[in-house]
């Protein structure tokens, strides 16, 4: 029973203290077990301030009483085994966890580069409701990314839209090992040069959206989207259900109004016919097609296609082959208990867009708001890295996360092969853990002869190739940029506050996989390293990812 009342109470704290940094992830159902909450926000009060600066006050503290009701749940349940929740119907790709590679047999690595954001917010919604993510909902990668990260970004003068910043340090779960931190930076774009749009909102409205966290969710996040768009980029809206139909011809966002009557008009009903309403969607953004412009189609859904093409490798083939006429497929996924989040990544990834996980009125700000220009406007597309190490420093590497990105290293030379977007302003943050070697040769590769160490690549951890689109471009041939990773080590505490959150954010998703090398990794251990590195955190999203820790410690026990 000790355990059964533990959870409850967890439960009603995070959705009061650690569901968000603004206090808006609230239950109704928990009202009397909680302080007041927060008054609810509105799109207009979201917005009401967007032309002013984008600082925002700081989050407010936890409930009064939240760290000691913290710790009496901690002793509760560690006097028995937690039982965790009923899984719902929810589908997840699988990922089968990257193995560390002996640089000896294989020195070059090769993987896509990856924007999403998707299962962070997704994994912070199931802690919300006390209950574990299950393992394939955890994607490394896409939960490091979910964070900004203060690197330079490329000087005016740069040719290339992308700047590389890498740090080196020990690995903070094994400092046995070595991690190696690969950061990119992409140009920011200044709005008012923005080119024109042309969206496609493709809405689902089938009967399984008939919840408060999807639907009427779904209209107040496309109208903040409203609040960014110039009043002459134009807007469409597909609806999909039983059946599909343009519910709005493309229209000048200064018709406001009209766009969001339509919206507020929208109910849910019906089986989906996603794959109707995807062919429709492409149709209707290829009829208003703007030359040099942005023409991208943004997918709102739960992502349960049960009529149609819902094998998700035949729609693979349908959006690879819409892609080449130069629109975007975007994701938006909402909602719980059904959610596909297999084929919401399997559309974005395919259809040249990003995707992200909607919990509630302050992520869509983060990804439609704070986020527009990297959500919106590509900068660099079919963006891959490669990686050679040298044997001299490296015995083993292994990449944190991406499975679903790797690539062959044949590929990053082929145009032909679709890798990841980079919008404008997003930053892209890779990890490796590293195997120190003992300086032993094997092979007469870049780093493996004497004469080339004798002409200075013996400091040199490893060499990074970056290939990359130009996205403006039709049939644009791929751009190569380099970089010498020098064996410039430094201590952990030397490391900026961005290498060192980045790092804990690894180590979480590491524990919440369960991965066979997590060595001494704890959540203890991710809470320290998080809280010495929150730094300026104007939102709180790393506050918020602190708490999110300490919950999810007391879940595991």
């Amino acid at each position: 029973m000790k355990t059964n009342v533990s959870l409850m109470l967890l439960s009603a704290l995070l959705l009061a203290a650690c569901g968000n940094p603004e206090g808006h992830r609230n239950s109704s159902n928990l009202a009397n077990q909680l302080p007041p909450p927060a008054p609810s926000t509105t799109v207009e009060e979201l917005t009401a301030n967007k032309m002013a600066s984008p600082e925002t006050p700081p989050p407010p503290p936890p409930p009064p009483a939240y760290d000691a009701v913290v710790e009496e749940m901690e002793i509760a349940n560690s006097e028995e085994p937690s039982q965790q929740q009923p899984r719902s119907n929810e589908t997840y790709k699988e990922i089968s966890e990257n193995a560390f590679v002996a640089v000896a047999q294989q020195p070059v690595t090769t993987f896509s580069a990856d924007v999403d954001r998707a299962s962070y917010a997704n994994l912070r919604r199931m802690l919300g409701y006390g209950q574990l993510p299950p393992k394939d909902a955890i994607r490394i990668e896409e939960m490091i990314n979910y964070f900004d990260y203060d690197y330079p970004a490329p000087t005016k003068e740069a040719t290339s839209p992308l700047r590389v910043t890498p740090e080196l340090a020990p690995t903070p779960w094994n400092p046995k090992h070595l991690l190696l931190r690969i950061g990119l930076q992409a140009k920011k774009l200044d709005l008012a040069q923005a080119p024109p749009s042309n969206i496609v909102f493709l809405i689902d409205v089938s009967g399984s959206m008939d919840e408060p966290n999807k639907l009427p969710l779904l209209k107040s996040s496309f109208k903040l989207l409203l609040t960014q768009l110039k009043p002459t980029d134009r807007v469409a809206i597909v609806t999909y259900a039983s059946g599909t139909k343009v519910a709005l011809s493309s229209t000048p966002v200064k018709e406001r109004q009209k766009i969001e009557k339509v919206l507020d008009n929208l109910y849910a009903s019906g089986s989906t016919s996603g794959s109707s309403g995807i062919q429709l969607a492409y149709k209707e953004a290829q009829k208003n097609f703007i030359k040099n412009g942005n023409n991208r189609i943004i997918l709102a859904t739960d992502g349960d296609f049960n009529v149609g093409i819902s094998n998700p490798r035949e729609l693979e083939k349908f959006i690879e082959k819409q892609r080449e006429s130069g629109i975007y497929m975007s994701v938006l996924g909402f909602g719980m208990g059904n959610y596909r989040d297999d084929m919401a990544e399997t559309i974005a990834d395919k259809g040249n867009g990003n995707y992200a996980y909607i919990d509630d009125l302050t992520e869509a700000k983060k990804v439609l708001v704070n986020e527009f220009s990297g959500t919106l406007f590509a900068v660099a597309k079919d963006v891959k890295l490669q990686i050679e190490f040298n044997p001299k420093y490296v015995k083993e590497y292994k990449l944190i996360g991406y499975e679903n990105r790797i690539l062959a290293n044949e590929d990053f030379t082929d145009d032909k092969k679709d890798a990841g977007e980079i919008g404008a302003g997003h930053t892209v943050t890779a990890l490796y853990e590293l195997i120190p070697s003992e300086g032993k040769v094997a092979q007469n590769l870049r780093y493996q002869t004497k004469e080339l160490n004798e002409k200075g690549k013996g400091n040199e951890l490893g060499f990074l190739k970056i290939r990359y689109k130009d996205p403006k471009v039709k049939d644009a041939k791929s751009v190569e940029v380099t970089e010498p990773l020098l064996f410039a080590k430094k201590s952990l505490n030397e490391t900026s506050v961005d290498f060192r959150f980045a790092a804990s954010v690894a180590e979480f998703g590491i524990l919440l996989r369960g991965n066979s090398n997590k060595a001494q990794a704890t959540y203890d251990q991710v809470v320290e390293l998080a809280n010495g590195a929150i730094g300026k955190d104007e939102e709180g999203y790393r506050k918020e990812f602190v708490r999110l820790v300490k919950s999810a410690k007391l879940l595991a026990k």
